[in-house]
């Protein structure tokens, strides 16, 4: 073989080492990217979620009112202003809690007679982590309930494992404002 052929032989392996330099690791990104993607897609539901019909999204009104007792809304119309998430030891605004779960939050509420013990259970949880309220919730029908755009779990107690399964598998999955902020909003959460 000649130097000219053995040259060019060189530069054809140099170039495709090159190429797999560079597109080697995109495509183990896409590999991983869509992987990731099926076994969400595939992931159960959470044992016990009740799911609602889609509520339109962006339905902004701010003298809008929710039925008292039962259990906190599943979205719908609601404030043009959100909650910023966090801890509430009283009541927050539901107009403004929706509107948070809309950007992709869960609203952990509680019934007022909830124990303490309960209570500091669910306050660990969730300190310290973003797209999460709680927040007491006058008349609720169960002593727990975790809320997303369109799915809701209760449960009895703040030891029940499907708590972080809830948050696992609904916080920012279920919203149609994905990833817009969860603070910079209305109200003024524990430090």
């Amino acid at each position: 073989m000649s130097k000219r052929e053995l040259r060019r032989l060189e530069r054809e392996r140099a170039r495709r080492q090159q190429m797999l330099k560079i597109w080697g690791p995109i495509a183990l990104v896409v590999i991983a990217l869509v992987a990731f993607i099926i076994i969400r897609a595939n992931e159960p539901e959470v044992e016990g979620v009740v799911f609602s019909e889609a509520a339109p999204p962006n339905q902004h009104d701010a003298s809008v009112t929710y039925p008292t007792g039962g259990l906190p809304p599943m979205g719908g119309v609601h404030s043009p202003q959100w909650l910023n998430c966090g801890i509430y030891t009283e009541p927050v605004p539901a107009e403004n809690a929706i509107h948070s779960m809309e950007h992709g939050a869960v609203w952990i509420t509680y019934h007022p007679d909830l124990p303490a013990d309960q209570v500091a259970l669910l306050q660990d949880k969730v300190r310290g982590e973003s797209y999460l309220i709680l927040s007491p919730y006058p008349d609720q029908s169960a002593p727990i309930a975790l809320t997303v755009w369109d799915a809701q779990l209760t449960v009895e107690s703040a030891t029940d494992e499907r708590i972080d399964q809830f948050i696992a598998r609904y916080r920012g999955t279920r919203a149609p404002e994905r990833g817009a902020p969860c603070s910079g909003g209305v109200g003024a959460p524990l430090p």
